[in-house]
């Protein structure tokens, strides 16, 4: 991690544990007996914020870390790092484990962006703009701590307007540094190669809040097509914000995105409702970050009181159990957080 401000990072770090403890103290969840892990044939998958440790709990889950267990933070391995000082509370992670236990075999991190601070906003909501995206933080101190130019890190989950509803934010310095490259990751939508640009946003079909991102060919990594529609991909650029045509890209590349999972996966996901569930019978679905989850009129629904009609609710935060398949999350169990 870059160097960062002393008395920035020590308060916004405080202030987020505390924030993060209340309101994961508070969403409804259910406990880890009740919601445990561990696959039942083939690889487990387990996508959420970070809540505790011992050795990392994510989905009200305990999952195991040992010397075998592979951890990375944005791509890079630092297996040999302590968790807490690797994933931090609010962190949002994919955590692969072995079937019939909760041994984590690979733990993955990576923010949705990383840049300065453009604009902050507390009207209607505590709000700031980092390239070109609206990130949502649920916390007046951690909000007042922050100043325009700040250089943050941030993770947490898209809502149906492709902004990012925080559950981590990390001022890391106060100002830019001389050539220092920012990051953002997301979905491809309207490629226009003749013009060597596109539109880049936190939802699969590139709903909501998008930014435009021109780029030479020189800087397409590991894109054979070049930039498709609906791939995947991190913009590394050293803009500081949108300018008349976007980012300037120095590197795009395909990357992992958390919402798509190995055919016959056991998976637990953790985000908003995007897009509220319609159908009917026993071919139910809602989508939950782009993700399309399948249900029926007889799922079993758990945490805060919560029924089938909740998932009418944009942007209610959800906790999907199922499997995966043909593309779609087929659900075991729905928990309202």
């Amino acid at each position: 991690m870059r160097p960062v401000s002393r008395s920035i990072q020590a308060l916004a770090g405080a202030l987020l544990l505390v924030a993060a403890t209340v309101s994961l103290s508070n969403c409804g969840g259910i406990s880890g007996s009740e919601f445990s892990g561990g696959g039942t044939g083939g690889t487990g998958i387990s996508t959420g914020a970070v809540s505790g440790y011992g050795s990392v709990v994510v989905n009200d889950v305990h999952y195991n870390t040992n010397a075998k267990t592979k951890k990375f933070s944005n791509g890079k391995d630092n297996s040999a790092a302590i968790d807490q000082d690797l994933f931090r509370v609010g962190m949002v992670v994919t955590i692969r484990y072995t079937s019939g236990d909760n041994n984590a075999t690979e733990i993955n991190y990576a923010p949705n962006l990383v840049g300065p601070i453009t604009v902050k906003d507390s009207v209607p909501d505590f709000a700031i703009r980092v390239l070109g995206h609206t990130v949502v933080l649920d916390n007046a101190a951690l909000f007042a701590s922050l100043a325009q130019g700040n250089v943050v890190e941030v993770s947490g989950f898209a809502d149906n307007s492709g902004r990012i509803r925080a559950t981590f934010v990390e001022a890391m310095h106060t100002a830019p540094l001389p050539g220092e490259t920012f990051e953002i990751k997301g979905f491809i939508s309207n490629p226009r190669p003749s013009d060597r640009t596109f539109e880049i946003g936190p939802l699969p079909d590139g709903s909501g809040s998008t930014v435009t991102v021109s780029y030479t060919p020189g800087a397409i990594q590991d894109l054979s097509a070049g930039p498709t529609n609906g791939m995947y991909v991190q913009v590394v650029t050293r803009d500081t914000q949108p300018g008349s045509g976007g980012i300037r890209a120095d590197t795009v590349a395909p990357f992992s995105p958390r919402s798509v999972f190995p055919e016959g996966a056991t998976v637990d996901l953790e985000g908003l409702v995007t897009t509220p569930w319609s159908g009917q019978g026993n071919d139910l679905s809602f989508y939950v970050e782009g993700k399309r989850v399948r249900w029926n009129d007889t799922m079993a629904f758990a945490g805060g009181g919560g029924t089938q009609e909740d998932t009418r609710q944009t942007n209610r935060r959800v906790q999907v159990q199922g499997t995966e398949a043909g593309g779609i999350l087929s659900a075991a169990r729905i928990v309202f957080r």
